[in-house]
């Protein structure tokens, strides 16, 4: 790496610093791992496949792995390095060793120009390898036609496909191909590997200036490296903190510890706004959140935990408003005066000692007072009575003295009574009611079966006393579902609760005998006026009409056919009187037409 240094010394760093051994790759220690033993035990695949986030090292590694192919002494993990195999890889033009762009050469022609490669052997080297950058951006056709030649190519042609998105590659080629997944350069190791550089290009730096290129990097050591080499030109060769953040607009760590300081201490936040006016909102919220997430990783004890949880939750929501093309002002006022509010609010633990800490007075004449000493109250409800009912003697008349003699005795028996028993009851009551509401809410049927089939009795020492009258369908249903009846108990009157059913058989309705009474004619109307003139008794000669004909026959129809007098409805009509009847001629009279129409036949 040295001797690269001093040959190319005007190189960028991503390039000038190129990894050109396995040993060199920085944070995929398990794919060089792997790809060296195969190499020295020559298993070796026919394809592989580098997938991962861009500048994670998978065409470096690709190169590293064609030169360790082509070199005198191929397969091996370690190349000789003074080989023409190695000089020829190391500049990029050996002529076993075929790369090809899949973005700009992706076509179906490209592919076949490539498959007709394959056919011929190596020139000088004993594989020849054909590495293809953005596999992805092949076309449909190009896919179907590399696979034949990917699944069975000749034994001296090895394939090496990388891309940086592998769900946009077809399952054909996923299962014909060795899969390495390149994973995310942590930031630590990106920091040792800035460092290094650095020492040995002899420039001064800040840890805490490269850790915030770090950051901006995310995770991409070619981008971390090109901001590096930006830093070191504006720096003059002096990387520092401040001329980071100047030049890549982020937050000075000072000032964001006084924007915090400010906002735990709740004070005025106006000069901050004005402040962060001249950033972008979504690069402070995120540079909030990375200062956030360090503190955290610190432990630093200014901060608790549920500040971070409001924390968080402000910014994902002045997120949100962001995403909806809000005033980037507002959503930085609006999230910075909530920031500020959260401090403010407080935990239910302090609420809960808050609470527990308040001194409890307790009002004078109140209801425990009176149950607590009855008899203390009970003589002066007793003199206080006498007096009243003295004075009300001489006043009133005896019916109101009775009133206020019996009065004191009922509000004595009120103050006596045990409220707290009669509060119990009720309070059970209650919690059955909201048995019922909660098998209402799971079904309709089932808390109207349950509601109509039992009733409430008692509960006392965890048992649950219910009448029930359950028959029929609602019986089988309630039956069938009394596990969830069981729950819902449960979750009312407690775990341990148990239910004692009491059956109650309903007496069926009695029918009531429909009797008809008899026709009192005109005569009999008569004679009970002039009865009730002369003052004789009514009753007697109501009941002669009712019961005098029903001696004469035992049941209902044979006192109606025996009726001396019966009424019309009473007398069964003949169909022969009822069509010879005034009424129904004249209804035929008028639907008979009166001049029916005359019709000639013509011959």
């Amino acid at each position: 790496m040295t001797e690269t240094t001093q040959n190319n010394p005007r190189q960028v760093l991503a390039l000038k610093y190129r990894p050109r051994r396995f040993e060199d790759l920085v944070g995929q220690d398990t794919i060089s791992t792997t790809l060296s033993l195969a190499l020295d035990t020559n298993r070796l695949s026919h394809a592989y496949l580098f997938s991962g986030l861009r500048g994670s090292g998978k065409t470096s590694t690709a190169r590293i792995m064609a030169k360790a192919l082509v070199c005198e002494q191929a397969p091996t993990s370690k190349p000789c390095e003074v080989c023409d195999g190695c000089k020829s890889a190391n500049s990029y033009r050996h002529l076993d060793i075929i790369e090809m762009d899949a973005a700009s050469n992706r076509g179906i022609d490209d592919i076949k120009e490539l498959i007709e490669h394959t056919k011929y052997k190596p020139t000088s080297a004993k594989y020849k390898v054909f590495i293809i950058d953005e596999v992805h951006m092949l076309t449909t056709q190009a896919f179907n036609a590399l696979l034949k030649t990917l699944e069975e190519p000749p034994s001296f042609v090895k394939f090496i496909l990388a891309t940086t998105d592998p769900l946009k590659l077809p399952a054909t080629i996923l299962s014909r191909t060795q899969h390495f997944r390149f994973k995310r350069i942590s930031d630590k190791d990106i920091v040792h590997h800035l460092s290094h550089i650095l020492n040995v290009e002899n420039i001064e730096f800040e840890t805490a200036a490269l850790e915030m290129l770090t950051r901006s990097g995310q995770g991409s050591l070619r981008d971390t490296l090109t901001l590096l080499d930006q830093a070191i030109i504006y720096s003059k060769s002096i990387v520092t903190t401040s001329t980071v953040t100047d030049m890549l607009g982020m937050i000075d760590p000072a000032f964001m510890e006084n924007i915090f300081d400010t906002i735990l201490a709740k004070n005025d936040i106006r000069d901050i706004i004005e402040s962060l006016e001249s950033y972008e909102v979504g690069q402070v919220i995120d540079e909030f959140s990375i200062f956030l997430k360090q503190k955290m990783l610190k432990n630093d004890p200014k901060y608790h935990l549920h500040i971070y949880d409001r924390f968080f939750r402000i910014f994902a929501d002045a997120k949100q408003l962001l995403s909806l093309n809000s005033d980037s002002g507002f959503v930085l006022i609006l999230m910075l005066s909530k920031m500020v509010e959260a401090v403010n609010l407080k935990t239910i633990e302090e609420v809960i000692e808050q609470v527990i800490n308040i001194p409890l007075d307790e009002p004078k004449g109140s209801t425990v007072d009176v149950l607590e000493k009855p008899s203390i109250e009970q003589p002066q409800v007793k003199q206080e009575v006498l007096k009243s009912s003295v004075q009300t003697q001489v006043q009133t008349q005896s019916q109101t003295q009775t009133a206020n003699i019996e009065q004191p005795m009922v509000t004595q028996k009120m103050v006596s009574q045990p409220t707290v028993e009669v509060q119990t009851v009720s309070d059970d009551i209650v919690k059955f009611k909201k048995v019922i509401e909660n098998i209402y809410n799971k079904s309709y049927e089932l808390g109207n079966c349950f509601e109509n089939s039992f009733e409430f009795e008692s509960y006392a020492n965890n048992i649950l006393h219910i009448n029930s009258t359950a028959s029929g369908e609602c019986k089988q249903m309630l039956y069938k579902n009394f596990k969830y009846l069981r729950d819902f108990i449960d979750e009312v009157f407690g775990d341990n609760t148990d239910i004692e059913f009491n059956k109650i058989v309903k007496e069926p309705k009695k029918e009531l005998a429909r009797t008809i009474q008899p026709t009192i004619t005109y005569e009999q109307s008569a004679a009970l006026k002039e009865q009730q003139q002369d003052g004789n008794s009514v009753g007697s000669m109501i009941e002669d009409i009712e019961m005098g004909d029903m001696t004469q026959s035992s049941s209902c129809v044979g006192s109606l056919c025996d009726s001396s007098n019966p009424s019309l409805a009473q007398v069964e009509l003949d169909i022969n009187d009822v069509l010879n009847s005034k009424m129904t001629n004249t209804a035929i009279e008028l639907f008979q037409p009166r001049n029916p129409p005359r019709i000639k036949n013509k011959i």
